[in-house]
């Protein structure tokens, strides 16, 4: 593409800054988490955590926070799963859909518990020695 002053390098050269600075405006700090742990017969059967970041800006105020140690760690999905026994407290806290479903067939007892956490939008700082999470409502 050609400016009108004859400067084609102008061009490509704002499309290499716009190229180049688009990655870091989707690294905005909000993430889509949710959860879901499922107990059969008593056992833990399956436990499933989803991060991902966020595409679009999320609307809403932060709500109470929680810290975590990084320990030099910078991916969130690596830092949840150290500290997983604060985080799972931590969205017990915030609230999970519990759903339960007991069955009774030649007289033995199954029953099935699921724990689940919506999809919800967090506020990730990430800091050097910590990061802070906070859901938005």
């Amino acid at each position: 593409m050609r400016s009108r002053d004859g400067n084609r390098h102008f061009t490509r050269r704002l499309c290499s800054v716009i190229i180049f600075l688009f990655p870091l405006a989707l690294s905005a700090g909000e993430y889509l988490i949710s959860y879901k742990y499922i107990v059969k017969d008593a056992t833990l059967y399956n436990e499933t955590l989803f991060i991902s970041q966020s595409m679009k800006k999320c609307s809403g105020t932060p709500q109470t926070e929680l810290f975590l140690l990084t320990h030099g760690e910078d991916d969130l999905k690596k830092i949840i799963a150290r500290n997983s026994a604060e985080f799972l407290e931590y969205i017990h806290k915030l609230g999970l859909h519990v759903a339960y479903n007991d069955v009774t067939s030649n007289l033995q007892n199954s029953s099935t518990t699921t724990l689940t956490l919506q999809t919800t939008c967090f506020k990730v700082d990430f800091n050097d020695t910590f990061v802070t999470i906070a859901p938005l409502r």
